[in-house]
């Protein structure tokens, strides 16, 4: 095998830590001697072993002379865990492959020169694309201290998400609704508008597939929520953000009510035009090391991260339905010019059962 067919499969390995290491790197380590596999980890949990040390661990023979290939620069620093540069050094292996550079500017470069005066080789960049694309959420939390955001709707052929009185349920089949319970597991946050909240009453948790309820985000400037509805019903893993208006904080009674039910309140300054300062949000969603966010809606929120440039990519799961009348899924840009269209670029499509997902990112992404 070669140095990238080895990364691909250290790739594959570190895939089994999403959505339990954030605010962590998915990490990916093999290690191979005379040929063969001799040893396989991945960073299975926050806090715990990095990948390295568990490929280490689990090695059927001694690493002396093997080459290490992993995903992501290996650690210099102490922090949870003892850097991972020094166990490899001390394990006396011969040559470290290396998918990308760590962007966290406490390790970025460091643990390669560390390596490197210890006269163990090194190569870097071996799918370099693949492995930044695997932690593009720690990367993007790394990089602008924001969380990333993806934006997703389920939309008929005619782009709309409700019709007239506000009813969704259900535009898009079960094998897309069991995708999107999927990406909730992989995501920190899922957050939705309060008109979202309201009509449709959602749970915003994982029940179609195994994995772990994100945090449930809902923006609330007039702090309007009922502890009744199914966000608040799975109470042994409420994990519920409210964000709401600062003029809001001198609702003791309100406030208490949430607190109680096990909310998290955020306040939050207005915009201009009388809208929650949505940098400002993702700002404070990042210290509390929240670094990505799945955002469901509704229109008024769609529209307010895509004028303000303020998501990652689009996922739209288009449904073979015809509307006509209803409830536009991004709203009203003011447009009204061909010319002077918001232009993307599509990086992927795929059908699942009646449904096309199209992957969306801004050009130059």
């Amino acid at each position: 095998m070669t140095d990238e067919e080895y990364i691909k499969l250290a790739i594959s390995i570190a895939k089994k830590g999403s959505g339990k290491v954030s605010p962590n790197p998915m990490v990916g380590c093999v290690i191979v001697k005379n040929g063969k596999v001799i040893g396989k980890g991945y960073h299975k949990k926050y806090g715990e072993h990095h990948a390295e040390i568990n490929a280490i661990n689990s090695a059927v023979t001694s690493i002396k002379n093997s080459t290490v290939y992993v995903t992501l620069e290996p650690c210099s620093i102490y922090g949870n865990t003892p850097p991972c540069t020094e166990r490899l050094i001390k394990e006396k292996v011969k040559r470290v492959v290396i998918g990308t550079k760590d962007p966290n500017p406490l390790v970025n470069g460091k643990g390669i020169a560390i390596l490197k005066k210890a006269n163990i080789d090194v190569s870097l960049g071996v799918k370099e694309n693949e492995c930044k694309e695997l932690n593009k959420f720690f990367n993007k939390y790394i990089s602008e201290s924001i969380p990333y955001i993806t934006l997703k709707a389920a939309v008929t052929l005619d782009g709309k998400i409700a019709d007239e009185k506000g009813n969704s349920k259900w535009i898009s089949s079960i094998q897309s609704r069991k995708l999107v319970h999927k990406l909730r597991s992989e995501y920190d946050a899922v957050l939705i508008g309060y008109n979202t909240f309201k009509k449709d009453n959602p749970s915003l948790d994982v029940r179609l597939v195994k994995g772990r309820n994100p945090h449930k985000i809902i923006l609330d400037s007039k702090l309007r929520i009922d502890t009744n509805s199914n966000v608040f019903n799975s109470i042994k893993e409420e994990k519920i953000i409210i964000i709401t208006a600062v003029e809001n904080k001198n609702n003791l009674k309100k406030l208490n009510v949430l607190k109680n039910a096990g909310a998290k309140i955020l306040f939050i300054k207005k915009n201009n035009d009388g809208f929650l300062n949505l940098k400002m949000i993702l700002k404070q969603l990042a210290k509390m090391k929240i670094t990505s966010v799945l955002v469901e809606g509704g229109s008024k929120v769609f529209n307010s991260f895509i004028k303000q440039n303020l998501f990652d990519e689009l996922l739209l799961f288009v449904s073979p339905k015809i509307m006509g009348k209803g409830l536009s899924w991004a709203g009203d840009f003011n447009i009204g010019n061909i010319k002077k269209a918001l232009n993307f670029e599509i990086i992927e499509n795929k059908k699942i059962a009646d449904d096309i997902l199209i992957k969306i990112k801004k050009r130059g992404k």
